[in-house]
């Protein structure tokens, strides 16, 4: 019998290179997408497909759902994708017993996601972050006074609410339910990775450059490769961050490189 795998997400190319991939290994791959018509509807590689509520609509009737189709498909493992897993982690601890959920629990991984707590977290686990404050603290009016300096909400996603600003510049009023952060910016090179992860091990990470811009935010993609010298810097801050989260899942990361590595 083959074993079964829930992938949360059908819209995007990752949720049907990750169908593809499943399907080749020999798995029965079941998709739950809000969207109606998605990318992987049509594909031979997708056995069935469900059409879920969105979690931003109602967490609890999208947990729900995708809870009834792993009872009903058999499912072995749940693999949450993308914007999915902010959600889909909370399904740890409501599946069945041997039912495998490819993501950190929510109390591991919502921390992760806070742009404040994260730079903490960097700290714990001893690898370089910005220095970092909450928006409408001493340590914010002190960091913008000393530098060119980044506002940004706490949660936040491609360079939504991003603002660049010049040293001494006026910080912005604190919006009341709308945390952001002050923070240095760190100019150089940007790259960005992908890792997969398992108990702290990572099992692969890709390191990679925006090649086509729109404003903050790459749409398109270049690999770097070991022969950069850049590469390995990356590769060993991603390996100790991972390793000291005991982290499981997929990850990513941006990250800038400066004039002193």
């Amino acid at each position: 019998m083959k074993p079964v795998v829930l992938i949360t997400l059908g819209r995007l190319p990752k949720g049907l290179d990750l169908a593809r991939s499943f399907h080749r290994l020999g798995w029965r791959v079941i998709v739950a997408e809000p969207f109606r018509w998605h990318l992987s509807a049509m594909s031979n590689a997708v056995a069935r497909r469900y059409t879920v509520t969105a979690p931003a609509l109602s967490r609890e009737r999208y947990l729900d759902e995708l809870r009834d189709i792993v009872l009903k498909e058999g499912v072995d493992l749940v693999v949450p994708v993308s914007e999915e897993i902010m959600h889909a982690s909370h399904l740890a601890g409501r599946l069945p017993v041997g039912v495998q959920l490819y993501a950190m629990p929510p109390e591991v991984l919502m921390p992760l996601h806070d742009k404040l707590q994260f730079v903490g977290r960097c700290r714990d686990y001893g690898v370089a972050a910005p220095a970092t404050c909450a928006l409408g603290t001493p340590g914010a009016v002190d960091l913008a006074q000393a530098g060119d300096h980044i506002v940004k909400p706490v949660y936040s996603c491609s360079g939504r609410g991003v603002l660049f600003r010049r040293q001494g510049d006026a910080l912005p009023e604190v919006t009341p339910g709308q945390p952001a952060i002050v923070q240095r910016w760190v100019k150089g090179n940007v790259l960005s990775t992908f890792s997969i992860a398992a108990a702290g091990r990572p099992l692969v990470t890709v390191v990679y450059r925006g090649a086509v811009m729109s404003g903050t935010v790459a749409v398109c993609f270049e690999r770097v490769t070991e022969a950069d010298p850049q590469h390995r810097p990356v590769i060993d801050w991603v390996s100790r961050f991972i390793a000291a989260a005991g982290f499981t899942g997929f990850i990513s990361f941006d990250l800038v490189v400066d004039a002193d590595g």
